[in-house]
């Protein structure tokens, strides 16, 4: 079977096509500008890479030019659109509705329209490349994958907030959680690399990346993790604040003549790294500004690192023990430095780095903790396309 996978945002489109009996990447690529001027990068397995300016009026007009380049002389793996039997789409909020993926109809759709409010920038677009797919594609069943179902167990005492209940009761205000896709994924594996059942796991996954969570998973599934009631809780990420006192947002008002929608816009855009540093959000051009001496990027990286350890340190706490923390996405598997700091000090919960390995295994699926570590450290590479890819799958096939 061959699965095409989409993640669709307000003006763009990433795609990736799936050889289900090699769990393989066919091809890959972005449809970006939607509505304006339109610009596409394709990438195919063995033809190279195809970059143009192409005008889409709408994601059903990227949807074409992608089937158009899957099944063209030059640029395709394909021989028509009919071998594609499903499409799998990433979708972020689910809310209480969904805690796994589903077969897309018309419930379905309700429902995720229903979650519109908990997610309004990027359900809506969610939704525009389902409607999209479904015109292109008219037959080609279609499954929702939800950012958000993994954590869909975690008990009550992990994900209410100390409100009012009646605001959790008729406006669903909660902690629900994001990343879900990616920590199934590295904690599934991870189990898998240790030759341990999951269900026989206390393990600890940190998905670092521009955005950044972590989430305790014990015997299997997820029991708490840093995301809350948007991405904007947690640790601090590259552009976010994560936990702030929410005062804060009342005494800025106040005090900087702001609007409550430009302070908001000031902790998703503006604080994080990028906040505290000056500097930038990617963590790379932080190490080298903190080489070079300047104390505000080198800050940034102690803030950011503090914060994930006392995160662990209260999962290991709150599960009872860690058997393993896992390192992934873009910080997680490839920033050498970032992993160090985080892990200094961690020898109380049994992890002890391996500062060799974690230099020498960067980037790849690894153990990086001591022989004589009670406890695993490990990096496995997060893969959230073949996660909805597997998913699509097996429910079209059921």
């Amino acid at each position: 079977m061959r699965i095409l996978v989409i993640n669709a945002g307000s003006s763009s489109l990433k795609y990736q096509l799936f050889d289900m009996t090699r769990h393989s990447v066919m091809a890959k690529g972005l449809c970006e500008r939607i509505g304006l001027d339109g610009h596409i990068k394709h990438t195919a397995e063995g033809r190279g890479v195809y970059e143009s300016n192409a005008p889409m009026e709408d994601h059903a007009g990227a949807v074409r030019a992608v089937i158009g380049l899957l099944t063209g002389p030059d640029t395709g793996v394909i021989a028509g659109m009919g071998e594609i039997g499903a499409i799998g789409h990433r979708v972020v909020h689910g809310g209480e509705a969904f805690n796994a993926s589903v077969l897309i109809d018309g419930e379905v759709i309700r429902a995720i329209e229903a979650c519109v409010p908990l997610a309004p920038l990027h359900n809506p677009p969610n939704l525009v490349g389902i409607r999209a797919c479904a015109e292109v594609m008219p037959g080609v069943p279609q499954v929702a994958v939800f950012d958000t179902a993994f954590h869909q167990t975690m008990p009550r005492e992990a994900f209410l907030y100390a409100l009012p209940y009646e605001y959790y009761e008729r406006l669903k205000i909660r902690r629900y959680g994001f990343h879900g896709t990616s920590h199934r994924f590295v904690a599934k594996r991870a189990a898998e690399a240790l030759g341990r059942a999951p269900e026989d796991l206390k393990l600890i996954t940190c998905h670092m990346g521009n955005g950044s969570s972590l989430a305790a998973v014990k015997n299997g599934v997820s029991v708490d993790t840093s995301m809350g009631f948007t991405p904007l809780e947690g640790v601090p990420m590259g552009t976010r604040s994560g936990n702030i006192d929410p005062a804060i947002i009342q005494y800025l008002t106040d005090r900087e003549n702001l609007s409550v929608a430009q302070v908001t816009e000031i902790l998703n855009k503006k604080s994080g790294a990028l906040g505290i540093s000056g500097v930038s959000s990617d963590f790379r051009d932080l190490l080298e500004a903190a080489t070079g001496g300047n104390e505000r990027a080198q800050a940034a990286m102690e803030h950011f690192t503090y914060h994930v350890k006392k995160t662990i340190g209260g999962y290991a706490a709150a599960m009872g023990g860690c058997d393993a923390l896992v390192f992934t996405a873009g910080i997680g598997e490839n920033h050498i430095v970032v992993r160090g700091m985080v892990c200094e000090g961690l020898e109380c919960l049994g992890l002890a780095l391996d500062r060799e390995l974690n230099k020498s295994m960067s980037g790849k699926e690894a153990v990086i903790s001591t022989d004589g570590s009670p406890n695993k450290i490990m990096i496995v590479p997060t893969n959230e396309e073949l996660v909805i890819a597997l998913d699509t799958q097996t429910l079209v096939g059921a």
